[in-house]
């Protein structure tokens, strides 16, 4: 293109200072014209057939930056944009039918003793634990679980509901781990612990002994510490959604339908 201007303006020049005659004068703007009409068509030709090749490409999704998707479809499960006040609550627990021990909301700091009371209380009807849980207190999650698994309980994530931050650590422990198809299952970076008046150094150093604890854990549970690695990869304001495939292939799951795949944000 910038060959092409230069030929014209040169072309132009000539043209000013030529007092020639004004039929090779007329005949060379012709061919000026003729050029540019040319050089056009050609740029559109390849504009084009650019957008034309873009349009064929397939698009790639994009995490979604939704706390979870808007629209619905197979693949990702229709949960609220923030989690219920019943979930944002301590942790409660509830025997249903069916030996199913529902375990919902906030897994704060002493919701482990709660557990084992309810254990203690219950343990002989108690075949799996219903998990519904926007995570809490990771040391309470580590000993919930591996209770579950001293019990040799089930565990479990039902259709439409989510096991999300801690909450994967207590799903761990269960001998059998069944995610329902359109149950979402997530995990992020472990938050600075303790109090805000720590100092990073501590801070950083309860960080890593929780790491630490919850790698020991995983590989008591007979789980792939990649689930750790997705863990650590994620920020704490967003979660990784495994795919089904993905629990079963980590061995987070021992059966598993359709969760909600990549990362997206945390509400």
């Amino acid at each position: 293109m910038i060959e092409v201007h230069s030929l014209q303006s040169s072309l132009l020049r000539w043209l000013r200072g030529s007092a020639d005659d004004d039929i090779l004068r007329w005949l060379y703007r012709g061919l000026l014209a003729a050029t540019v009409t040319v050089v056009a068509l050609d740029y559109a030709e390849l504009r084009d057939a650019a957008t034309a090749r873009e349009a064929a490409m397939p698009a790639t999704e994009q995490p979604s930056a939704d706390p979870l998707p808007a629209r619905q479809d197979t693949t990702r499960p229709a949960l609220p944009l923030q989690p219920s006040a019943k979930l944002r609550s301590s942790m409660t627990f509830e025997l249903v039918g069916d030996g199913k021990l529902m375990a919902t909301g906030t897994i704060t700091p002493g919701t482990v003793k709660a557990f084992a009371d309810e254990v203690a209380k219950r343990g002989s009807y108690i075949r799996t634990v219903v998990l519904q849980s926007p995570g809490g207190s990771v040391r309470d999650a580590l000993a919930m679980g591996r209770l579950i698994r001293e019990k040799k309980f089930a565990t479990e994530v039902d259709k439409g509901r989510y096991c999300a931050s801690a909450c994967p650590l207590i799903f761990a422990g269960g001998v059998e781990r069944r995610a329902e198809a359109g149950a979402a299952i997530g995990v992020h970076q472990v938050a600075a612990l303790g109090d805000d008046e720590l100092s990073a150094a501590t801070a950083l150093k309860n960080g890593q002994q929780i790491s630490a604890q919850c790698q020991q854990y995983l590989r008591d549970m007979g789980v792939d510490l990649e689930v750790w690695v997705h863990a650590m990869e994620t920020p704490n304001d967003r979660l990784y959604y495994f795919r089904p495939d993905e629990l079963l292939t980590l061995k987070l799951a021992t059966a598993a339908g359709d969760t909600t795949p990549g990362v997206v944000k945390r509400s």
